[in-house]
This record gives C-alpha cells, structure tokens and sequence, in this order.
C-alpha cells in the first residue's frame, strides 16, 4: 500500500516468477523491511500484486500474508472477507450528563447566598477577624473560630482552592488599655498590703459611684450582672463590719478583709482607675496584659485543633503601616483632622457617586448607641463627640489622653481607631481586594461597615471585599452570652466537660450562619453521634481483621452490596450537594449518619446469616466518613479508619501494636469459655466475664461476645469504658430494684388478698357501722346508718360485692381444705 508521500509499489519483477510458493516468498522477502499497510486504501500497485496470488501465502511468509488479508479485506476480494467498501470509525456522541452542583456562599454585602467565584484562579485571600485580647477566650470566641476553621478546611482540602489565611490580632484597644490600667492599679494597691480598715474604707467608697450606676441601670442584663456584683460584695462586706465592731483579734479580722478584697476588685479597680489612671503613661504597662492573653488564646485554639493563620498580624506592629493608611484616607478626600484626633468623613464618602456608605446594615446608620460602642468607652466623653462634624463619623485616629499609650504621628502623639486596625493590616498583606472577609455576626455594624468605607476610600474602589462571611452568634443555654455582662464559659471550662472533637461535632450539626445554643442537650447530641460513628469504625475494624489471604479480600457481590454500595454514592452525592449549598455541615453529617445506619443494617443481616460482610466495600464507606471527618477537622492522625486511639499524643499506632496481643488473649478466652460450658464449671465462666467486664475495660478494651460468633475486640477510650460499665451497673441495680419492688408489691397484693379472702361474706359489711344500721340474718344490710331502707340500686350494688366476697372466701375454704 502506499499514501501520496511514498513512491509507488515496484511489482513488475513478480511477473517474471511462475511457480506460486516462489512468487509468495519474494513477495515476502520484497515487503520485509518496508511499511505496507500505511493507507486506508489499495492502491493501483497493490490490486496488481494481488491479483498474480490465486490464494493466501503459506503462512510461513508472514509479511506477505498479512499484506494478502489486509488488502483482501479492503478489496472483497478474498471469498471469507464480509466487510464492504471503506472500513471507518463509527460515529461517537458524547453522554448527556447531569448539573453538577456548585459552591454558593451565603455573602453578608447581598444577604443571599451567591455562587463563589475567587478573584484569581485557585487561589482564595481571606481575612478573618481576630480577638481583642484583654480577658479568656470564650465559647463566644469558639462559635467563630471554630466555624471558621471549618469553612477554611472544607475550602482547602474538600473543594481543593489555594486558601490564603489572614488574621489579627487587636493588642491596642479601649477594653484591653483599661483593663490594664486597672490590673496595674489594683496590683499596687494589693503591693501596699492594706490594713483590713483601710480595705474597709476603701470598698465603701468604691461601693457608693457603683451603686448610683445600679440604679440608672436600665438594660436588665446588664443590670442583673451588677446586681450580681453588688451581692458578692455584700456578703463579705458584712462578715468584716461584725467582725470590727466587735473588736475582733486581728488574725480573725485580716482573713475577712482579704475576702472583701477579692469580691470587690472589679469596683476597687474601676474606682482607683477614676483616681489615679491618667497617671498611668508607660506604654509597656500596656502590652504585658494582651500578651499573656494572646499566648492563652493560641493555646485555646491548638487545644480545639484550630489551624493557625498563614499570616497573623498585630496591631502595635502596624502602627506605621496604619498612619500612612489614614494620611492615604485623608488626602483622598475622605478624612479631617479634628484636636489632634482623624475622624472619616462618612457623609462626603457617601455622597460620592462611587461609593456607598453602610453596605451591610444600612438600616442601622444613626444607630449611636452601636457607633458608641464601636468608638470604645475611653473615646465617647462629650469633648470627643463634639470634635466629629456628622455623629456617624468615627475615628481614625485618637489623640491619646493622660493614661493612655501613645504613638507619633503627624497629628500628634495618638493611637489607631479600631476600625482601622483591620483595614491596614488586611490592606498591608492582601491588598485592595479579597475574597473573602470573615468575622462575629455582632461585628457586621459599624465595625465591618466602617471597615469596608475607609478601605474602599483608601483603594478608591468599591470592591474591597467580595464575599462577606458572618459566624451567628452563641447563647448559652438560650440566654445571650456576653464578656462585658459576665455571662460566659471560657474555652478551659468547656474542655473540661467535653473534648475538642465533640465540641466541633457540635459546631458541625449547626449552620455556622445561624445562632448555635450551647447546652446539656445540644452536646449530648454531640457526644451520642461520636459514639454512633466510633462504634461503626470499631466494627469494620473487627472486620478487617478476619485472616484472609490477599485474594480473598475480593468477594461476589450479590445484591445486598449493590444496593448498599447504590446507597453509599447516593450519600456520597448528598453530602457533596449540601456542601456546595453554603456548606451546609449540618446536611452533611446526617447524611453520614444515614449512610451508617445502612451500613449498620447490612453488617447485622449478613452476621444474622452466618456470612461475612464484604469487608472491600465496609472499608471504602468506613474510609470515606474517616475522610470527611478528617475535613471537617473532627480526625486527627494519619490511620485511615475511625477516631485515633489513645489520644493524640500517641507517637505510636497503639491499634496495630497491641491488637495482635489481644486476639491472641481474645481467643484463648474463647477457648476457656466453651470448655466451662462443656464441662459446666461456673467458676471458670465467671472469671471470663471478669476480664471482659472489669479488667479489660481498665486497660481501654472492650470485648463483644456474640451467641456462634468470634468475640469482638475492640479498642476504646478507658474513660468511655469505665463510665460504660458504671452506667451499666446503676442499669442493673436499678432493674434489680425495680424487681424486687414489683415482688415487694406482688407479695404484699397476695397478703391483702389472703386477708379479704379470709373474711366471712357475713362480717364484711357488719363493721360498716358509718353506713348501715341494719342487717339480714346473713350479714347482708337493709338499712342505711340513718335507718331508711336502702334503695334497689344501692342493694343490687351492695349485692354484687356480697357475692364476690362468698366467691373468694370459698376458694379459701377450699384452699384450706386442700392443703389439710
């Protein structure tokens, strides 16, 4: 054959050859080392070689046979070929497939949730929000770092984006300079060692401004909070009055006054802090506090398996970078100085055609209760208000008072507004856009709206952030948490009643968007789902342990697997869906759960049937749900299936060393048990159920014996266990009790009816003397105590009784008669 690129096939020396098997091996030798099938076609040469062959070449020529065949098929020339004209590939249409779901975010700036769509490619810049550092984290903190933490794994390793993880921290702010001004007050009060009647003195003067603020007092959290205060002064206050003025020794006085001191520190410092705090002016008082609680915060955070930020930045370190960000702002058009403080001119940037002003809350403009608090409390004072030309203008810069750290700049000595914190530092490290902003949902107005104004005049665009994500917020038992009112539960608090695992299972059964109630009940929940998913993982570990050889691990699939594997993708598909749908965790995890319960109901109808699940297909579930837990930042450790065993510090896989020492002891005791049984001795039988019940629990292992199946062994935490087997047995005393209540009350049933059996039909109503005055010879009455005859109603009534009691006392005539 040959194409138009090749020279054409020199045939004419096979016409000189005559014997048939010579023309085949020349032909052979001919096409050896050359290409013959290049074409699609025969050409004119090929037709006339072709046709010198009356048959097929002996098969030992095996260059020109498959030459003969080729172009007999192309040609219909050979008798046995059947295909007819051009050979060719048939057409190909491509499969219709389905819609493929899409991440869509809930964003703040539409209060929609709209597809996300990252600026650049893969790659995500976020920003989040950072605690003011003055005080404990607390489950306040938790409800959004943790949620956070959740959408950034699920981002990054389940959706696959290139996460870029910005957040700060707030070192310089109104809360964290008072509060450590007063820390500073009170430490030097406490240094002086006071006498009792000094401390005395001092708390009732503190006490006296305390109890006017009381009394204005109108918001009844707040109030009750104060109240709280006043009661716990109260009460030491007047051990030590009694003990004074009765002239009590002083070891016995000094120790009360102590008291009163500790009860009353928040009113003592806020009382010295009025005295003497614009004496306070070194700036280092002023970092040892955000400090300490900085470094408690990060451990809060490891300690809940939070990942730390890619970048994390501090406010007292970008105090340069923030002074040039608010010249920017002021030579843009946007920002007055004002007495040595910068305010931002929110009605020039709203006039702007360019920009608007409040794009989160905008109903919430004029709110000055909410600007106040954003301002901070050591920046409200009636001088400081009047200096703004709208009162929804807000700092920028504060020129700092006595007591307050300071910071050159070309307004003067002063320190950063909050607002501008974030702006700067997000500015500085993602520029003059971001995809995502995360942050509290109490933190939408003014501060995010006041973030994104002076940004976006900063940058002169409008589109500083494109997705606005706001965590809800946190009530503690229905009631509203807050820091400032004194209601919380510090992060250590909450470790204490439950582990960082069930905690984020509780964030993940709630939307991160919605309000999410810290109670018994909600982590109950949390607790039970983890013991659901963890007692799946011990069993399909049981499974997998089942000696087999390593084809043996590839099973027939009847259609018990086909309809749970069927289940297993349609739940694969649903957690997808509801991870796309604004990340909706709480969909996803019942999803799990469901496909567990199938799993379940699958391993338990094959065991009931004497048959081994498949363990390929238990594995690949067990393998996805570890998978997605490890995500969700529910898992940690390298093992591919279940909860790590023996906590995370465990730098060896304590599962796969010790497992093989406890199936050997697992079936030895196997062993023991059917010999007691066979040879009925108890003794031996009740030493098995021991170390299955109290010895190995205290060791973290649990054995699972089944009627006609191998013990399961599996490993658990000690303290799941010892609580376990404490339930179990309050269960069995319990049960016990109820029992013997119930023979108790039996017992005493039978007695009361042996005693109203005993009485004669003739005696029961005679000693009714209240009722009847009159009887018949048989016992049986006819007059009422008031001597009128008794009506037939009552006498049909009274007959009935009268009847069952001859019916009973014969029986226990009978019974007598019987046992005599």
């Amino acid at each position: 054959m040959s194409t138009a690129a090749e020279p054409a096939f020199e045939f004419g020396f096979l016409l000189q050859i005559n014997e048939e098997s010579a023309l085949a091996a020349a032909l052979n030798d001919y096409l050896t080392p050359r290409s013959y099938l290049a074409g699609f076609s025969p050409s004119q040469a090929d037709r006339e070689a072709f046709r010198l062959l009356r048959r097929p070449p002996d098969p030992r020529h095996v260059h020109a046979l498959r030459w003969y065949r080729h172009i007999a098929a192309l040609q219909d020339l050979h008798p046995e070929s059947s295909m007819k004209g051009k050979r060719v590939q048939p057409a190909w249409s491509p499969p219709a497939g389905t819609d493929v779901p899409h991440l869509h975010l809930y964003n703040s700036l539409t209060r929609a949730k709209e597809r996300f769509v990252p600026q650049r490619g893969n790659r995500v810049s976020w920003y989040c929000c950072g605690p003011t550092v003055y005080d404990a984290s607390h489950m306040g903190h938790a409800r959004s770092y943790i949620s956070f933490d959740i959408l950034r794994r699920i981002l990054k390793d389940y959706f696959k984006y290139d996460v870029f993880y910005c957040m700060n921290i707030t070192d310089i702010d109104d809360k964290i300079i008072k509060r450590a001004r007063q820390n500073h007050l009170l430490d030097q009060y406490k240094e002086k060692q006071p006498q009792a009647a000094q401390i005395l003195q001092d708390v009732l003067s503190a006490r006296e401004p305390f109890q006017v603020v009381l009394a204005s007092t109108t918001d009844p959290d707040k109030k009750q909070m104060l109240e709280r205060l006043d009661a716990a002064v109260t009460a030491a206050l007047l051990p030590l009055q009694a003990a004074m003025e009765g002239k009590a020794a002083h070891a016995v006085v000094q120790p009360l006054a102590r008291v009163l001191l500790e009860n009353s520190k928040d009113l003592l410092s806020d009382w010295l802090d009025k005295q003497f705090g614009s004496q306070v002016t070194e700036n280092s008082i002023f970092s040892i506090l955000p400090n300490y609680w900085e470094g408690e915060y990060h451990r809060d955070m490891e300690a809940l398996n939070v990942l730390p930020p890619d970048v994390l930045t501090r406010v007292s370190e970008y105090v340069p970078e923030i002074v040039e960000f608010v010249k920017k702002v002021v030579s843009n058009g946007y920002g007055y100085e004002s007495n040595g403080s910068v305010y931002f001119n929110t009605l020039k940037f709203d006039a702007s055609p360019q920009h608007s002003y409040a794009k989160l809350v905008p109903e919430a403009v004029g709110d000055q209760k909410a600007l106040q608090e954003g301002e901070g409390d050591l920046s409200i004072s009636a001088d400081r208000l009047s200096e703004k030309k709208s009162p929804n203008d807000f700092a920028l810069w504060k020129a700092s008072k006595p007591g307050e750290p300071s910071w050159d700049s070309p307004w003067g000595k002063g320190r950063p507004g909050w607002h501008i914190e974030c702006s700067a530092m997000a500015g500085s490290v993602l520029g003059e856009s971001m995809d995502i902003h995360g942050g509290g949902f109490d933190l939408r107005f003014p501060h995010h709206d006041n973030e994104l104004a002076q940004s976006e005049a900063f940058f002169e665009n409008d589109y500083w952030v494109r997705y606005f994500l706001h965590t809800g917020h946190l009530t503690i038992s229905g009631c509203k948490m807050s820091k400032s009112l004194k209601n919380f539960i510090t992060i250590k608090d909450a470790l204490e009643k439950n582990s960082a695992r069930q905690l984020r299972l509780a964030f993940l059964m709630h939307s991160w968007k919605d309000t999410l109630d810290y109670s018994s009940n909600t982590m109950e929940s949390a607790v039970q789902y983890e013991k659901f998913m963890n007692e799946f993982f011990l069993n399909v570990k049981d499974i997998m342990r089942a000696p087999t050889d390593i084809t043996g691990r590839f099973e027939k699939w009847e259609e018990a697997e086909t309809e749970l594997n069927s289940s297993f993708y349609d739940r694969k598909c649903a957690v997808h869906e509801a991870l796309c749908d604004n990340v909706d965790t709480r969909t996803a995890v019942e999803e799990m759960r469901v496909l567990v319960g199938l799993s379940n109901s699958y391993i338990a109808g094959r065991k009931s049937a004497k048959l081994r699940p498949n363990r390929m297909l238990v594995e690949s579930i067990a393998a996805y749900l570890t998978n997605m837990l490890k995500i969700f930042g529910a898992i940690e450790g390298s093992e591919p299936i279940g909860f790590p065993v023996g906590g995370q510090s465990q730098s060896i896989d304590l599962e796969s060393t010790v497992m093989p020492y406890l199936t050997v002891l697992s079936e030895f005791r196997e062993g023991v048990r059917k010999i007691a049984r066979e040879q009925k001795v108890t003794e031996l039988l009740q030493l098995c159920d021991v170390v299955r019940d109290d010895t190995f629990p205290a060791l973290g292992v649990r054995l699972e014996d089944h009627e006609g199946l191998p013990t399961v062994v599996k490993l658990v935490d000690k303290e799941t266990l010892l609580k376990e087997r404490e339930e179990k047995k309050q269960m069995e005393a319990e049960k016990k009790k109820k029992k013997e209540e119930a023979a108790k009350k039996k017992q005493e049933q039978e007695t009361a009816k042996l005693a109203k059996m005993k009485l004669p039909p003739c005696d029961m109503f005679r000693t009714e003397t209240d009722k009847y005055s009159k009887f018949d010879e048989a016992g049986f009455p006819t007059h009422d105590v008031e001597g009128k005859e008794l009506s037939k109603g009552q006498t049909k009534k009274l007959r009935k009784l009268f009847e069952a009691q001859e019916k009973l006392h014969k029986e226990y005539l009978q019974m007598n008669q019987n046992v005599d």
